[in-house]
């Protein structure tokens, strides 16, 4: 097994504290919004480990170079044996990954495991399903839209479920709520020019007064828009309770259309441990908090507002599913075995969490499948390696590993079904 070490990427909506405050080191005062620990192409996880007669003499290590010094562990980024996680398995796939996923998945790591640190609301999106990732993507691919330009929608060809367990106190937006409700909220506002919106809301069949609703926001006039945001977020202020967190929203995001978007989702707020799944078609956002989050190895986001970033509305309106649903808050269920299992319904991935307590019995950990296995609270011993709050090992398809210690350890693998 080896030893990660990690990037940090600085988007403007990570907090300043949070990251730096689990692994116990000093703020920078820039924002740390998400530390990747994995082999996505855009920002690879690094390992010490020395070159085999297997490997390919041209290889290449495709992290943003600009984020290598916000590396989190105490390896030695500069020696010349440590490598891209993604270099790592491209010499071997099936000794790393074992035949199984390798088979199922391709040759490469279907998760991503992250520390998702939001200190403002990110933006209001939506992800696709698998078909209509692979579609978008050869359609994009065809038409000759680089895949780095800012209009471009579809960035590889795999959708992105995604599941977030929060480590702290975290606020989030999680699918549409009844358009009843909605409308009680909008109306509550007093705000003239919302009237349109309560009165689709309220005279339509779900699918319809919602689907109408949402493309009236986005689709409507930013100066006319901006006006009537900033009167909601007054209103929000002022009436505090249930409509406080659309007050901050505002805050971060003034004028932005997305603020009222926000209005027509669930609010939810995660205690530390419990999660959320995300599929496909469901619109959210992450508003504010501490959590680990895994998902399937992909970079396919449609935004729906809080952002400056390119909305292609059409294909939106697509992606979206516009039905009413509630927040679906996952708790762990515990094993004979002391591991606590988050299920959901997706292959690339699952995750589970241990609490070790000193003079146990070992956790037993070795699965046909690869792992990543994050240390969050107190000291972990991975088989040679200790692991401190933040820091992670990668273990091989098949290898056999122990945990012992006082603390709690997260577990990222590939879900036990598919192999």
């Amino acid at each position: 097994m080896d030893r990660l070490s990690n990037t940090v990427r600085p988007y403007a909506w990570g907090s300043t504290t949070a990251i730096p405050a689990l692994l116990g080191i000093a703020p920078t005062g820039e924002p740390q919004a998400e530390m990747w620990m994995g082999a996505h192409p855009g920002a690879p996880s690094r390992i010490a480990r020395p070159k085999s007669t297997t490997d390919t003499a041209n290889t290449t290590d495709t992290a943003n170079t600009t984020d290598t010094a916000n590396t989190t562990d105490t390896a030695d980024t500069t020696a010349p044996t440590e490598r891209p996680l993604t270099d790592v398995i491209a010499a071997d796939p099936e000794g790393e990954l074992g035949a199984a996923t390798v088979a199922r998945f391709g040759p490469r790591l279907p998760f991503l495991l992250k520390l998702l640190a939001a200190g403002a609301p990110l933006s209001l999106q939506v992800h696709p399903d698998l078909d209509q990732a692979r579609k978008g993507y050869e359609d994009e691919e065809t038409r000759g839209v680089p895949i780095d330009a800012p209009h471009r929608t579809y960035k590889d060809a795999n959708h992105k479920p995604e599941l977030i367990c929060a480590l702290t106190p975290f606020d989030g937006l999680c699918g549409f709520r009844r358009p009843t409700e909605a409308a009680d909220a909008m109306e509550a506002l007093g705000v003239d020019s919302l009237k349109p919106y309560v009165d689709l809301l309220r005279a339509h069949p779900e699918e319809a007064a919602l689907r109408e609703v949402l493309t009236a926001i986005l689709g409507a006039d930013p100066a006319e828009m901006a006006d009537t945001v900033a009167e909601a977020a007054a209103a929000c202020e002022r009436l505090g309770g249930a409509h406080a967190p659309y007050a901050r929203i505002a805050h971060n995001y003034p004028g932005d259309p997305g603020v009222l978007a926000a209005m027509l989702l669930n609010f939810v707020r995660l205690q530390p441990g419990e999660a959320l799944f995300l599929g496909a078609g469901v619109p959210h956002a992450y508003l504010d908090g501490l959590g680990v989050e895994i998902m399937a190895n992909s970079d396919n986001v449609l935004r729906c507002g809080l952002t400056p970033k390119h909305i292609d509305v059409p294909e939106l309106l697509r992606i979206v599913r516009f039905e009413a649903t509630e927040p679906g808050v996952l708790r762990p269920e515990a094993s004979p075995s002391g591991e606590e299992r988050y299920e959901t319904p997706v292959d690339e991935f699952a995750l589970s969490r241990y609490t070790l307590a000193s003079g146990a019995a070992p956790a037993e950990l070795t699965a046909p499948t690869p792992q990543i296995l994050l240390c969050t609270a107190g000291t972990v011993q991975v088989g040679e390696l200790g692991l401190t709050p933040g820091q992670s090992v990668y273990v091989p398809a098949a290898e056999a590993v122990e945990a012992t210690g006082s603390g709690t350890l997260f577990r990222a693998t590939v879900a036990a079904r598919t192999v």
